[in-house]
Formats: C-alpha cells, structure tokens, sequence
C-alpha cells in the first residue's frame, strides 16, 4: 500500500511531475473559417474570421460606413496590429444591442477569440493585451426613491 516516509528527504522522491499548462487547439468550421462570440456592454458581436485581403464586414456593410468615428474603426483594428496580422484576415462580423461604442468593443473581444480559435500561438500576445478579458462593466439598475441608479430627487424645503 502507501509507504511512510520518515525523513524530508524521502518526502522530495515524492514530488509530482509539474503539471502544463492546457494545449489549445485550432478550431474551425467546414468552411475554414473561425468563429468566436464578443460582449460589450449590452452589445453581442458573431465574428467570423478566414485568411484574406484584411476586409472587414459589419452586418454586410464596409466597416468604414458601419463605424465612422476613426477611434472606433482603430478599436477594432487593435487584436490585429498586436498581432502582427493587419491585412491578412477576412473578418465577417454581425452585432446587435447597444450603442455603437459598446458594439465596437463587442468585435474586439470577438475578433481576439476568434484569432485564438484560428491560431492559438497567438493567445499570449493578445492576453497580454487585455484582449480576450470581458468587460464586465454594465450600466447599473434603477433604483426605487431615485430618480435614477444613484441620484436622488431634487430637495426643496419649501
């Protein structure tokens, strides 16, 4: 059955192997793409990325008509400039709820999860990156005796 060790140097024959991290594999569909799910806020983004030309399609328009704020287009783009990929992914994305900064935000994390999924080498330069975190910072309920979550009502003595 168990031995019993009777000194600290018998305990160090004991030690177990150290354990490796978990292996990622590369996930794809039939059509060699990569799909991966991104949240924002209340914004949901379905991101599908193959390798290509580096066109960038939000709900079937251009990604220049779908953001038009420069910031927001450079929000997306960053999983691929961290990555040294810029220009070599075809990124087919929809998304719906929230506003459009959340929904940028939304491609983002969807964009990174995706690459993960297409190439996992890639995992720890966009981690590193804070990419593939969700942020988890929504807006905060209503409260009842308030005119909104935290204000309360205008006072008046009189």
């Amino acid at each position: 059955m168990a031995e019993t060790v009777s000194s600290m140097e018998g305990l160090a024959a004991f030690k177990p192997a150290a354990a490796e991290g978990p292996k990622y594999v590369q996930k794809l569909d039939k059509q060699g793409r990569a799909y991966a799910t991104g949240k924002r806020k209340n914004a949901v983004a379905r991101v599908w990325i193959k390798p290509g030309s580096g066109k960038i399609v939000v709900n079937t328009k251009p990604v220049e008509q779908f953001f038009a704020r420069p910031v927001l287009r450079m929000m997306i783009q960053q999983p691929l400039v961290a990555t040294n990929r810029n220009g070599q992914y075809d990124v087919v994305c929809t998304v719906s709820g929230g506003g459009l900064s959340g929904q940028a935000g939304a491609v983002r994390h969807g964009l990174s999860k995706a690459l993960t999924n297409f190439e996992p080498d890639l995992r720890s330069p966009l981690k590193k990156g804070g990419f593939l975190t969700r942020d988890s910072r929504v807006v905060e309920r209503k409260k009842y005796g308030r005119a909104k979550a935290r204000r309360s009502f205008q006072f008046s003595k009189r």
